[in-house]
């Protein structure tokens, strides 16, 4: 059996890029035989960020709404609120600790920001400490991570290699990161990566004229109407093909290559194709938050349980061994 743990950041509603990118492939994982998935909302993360609460916490909702929405099994895996187990910042602070400046002043997430340093705040350079607390607690051993999260995995390594090391046993267990080298980055409405920094991002569960909108802003070139174009320098028929099948992916293909059909009809092929595709996500994504949001709650307070009772386990083992317990 492996445990696999994976965290979602409460800074913004899930958008297209996520959900193919991260939560789709997470569930996925989450279903073969023998795995066992933890999954939780990074709410604490997203406080180096995001300050006002009432907006984190509609994020938080929208965050755990997607899950379920794409079908989580909670009863199977383990799915909560970050902050709701505290166990997180006990251990972080045990593991900083342990942790030399040297190694967070090289962290790729301080060193992007680091040109303006009265905007960075602590949270944010011991956020890989933090990150490394969340995967410990749980004696996760595969972290499916993107390639600019490969950094934060080592650390955590290193971080739990010399907390055995000085107490001379293995009291944590050191973690693999899966990077998954087939996953292409999603192009935002703009050809940019898809990010909410950006803004240009796409939500699939918004209502239909506000996504519809959004899928007209898609940019494009100045190609005429009557001439071929090349679907693959296009950023429209990139997002179609990755939630299409492959013989809507080619028959599109055919129409663009054939002439007389416009970026705009191509846009609504898209918008049609998100509200087909994902009729029954979006339904299951108003029950929880529009419909019946205490249902929501009541599948958080239950997955913190599960979390806190794990988490309790491995404070305990580290207590024991820095003279705390």
């Amino acid at each position: 059996m492996s445990r696999i743990l994976t965290g979602i950041q409460s800074s913004g509603r899930p958008h297209l890029g996520n959900i193919l990118g991260a939560i789709k492939p997470a569930i996925e994982l989450s279903k073969q035989p023998g795995n066992e998935s933890f999954l939780f909302i990074a709410d604490l993360h997203s406080l180096t960020t995001l300050k006002d609460g009432p907006t984190r916490n509609e994020y938080i909702q929208a965050v755990a709404a997607t899950w379920l929405a794409f079908g989580l099994d909670t009863a199977k895996n383990t799915f909560w609120r970050q902050s709701r187990v505290a166990e997180h910042t006990e251990l972080c602070w045990y593991l900083n600790c342990f942790t030399p400046f040297p190694m967070l002043n090289n962290a790729t997430s301080f060193k992007e920001k680091s040109d303006k340093l009265s905007d960075i705040n602590a949270g944010l350079f011991v956020y890989p400490v933090l990150q490394a607390a969340d995967i410990l607690l749980y004696d996760a051993e595969i972290i499916p991570v993107g390639k600019d999260q490969r950094q934060h995995i080592e650390m955590t390594r290193d971080i739990a290699s010399t907390f055995n090391r000085q107490y001379d046993d293995e009291v944590f267990v050191l973690p693999e990161a899966r990077i998954d080298d087939r996953l292409m980055t999603i192009p935002g409405i703009d050809g940019q990566k898809m990010s909410k920094s950006y803004n240009n991002y796409i939500n699939i569960f918004l209502p239909e004229n506000e996504l519809w909108k959004v899928i007209k802003k898609i940019k494009s070139d100045s190609t005429p109407l009557e001439e071929p174009k090349n679907p693959d320098t296009d950023i429209t028929f990139q997002l179609y093909s990755l939630i299409a099948s492959d013989e809507q992916t080619a028959e599109l293909r055919s129409l663009y290559k054939g002439g007389n059909y416009g970026y705009g009809t191509a846009k609504k092929a898209f918008y049609e194709l998100i509200l087909t595709t994902f009729a029954t996500e979006r339904e299951r994504y108003n029950y929880y938050t529009i419909d019946n949001p205490d249902a929501l709650e009541a599948e958080l307070q239950a997955g913190e349980e599960k979390a806190r009772a794990v988490a309790s386990k491995t404070i305990a083992r580290v207590r024991e061994k820095l003279g705390f317990s």
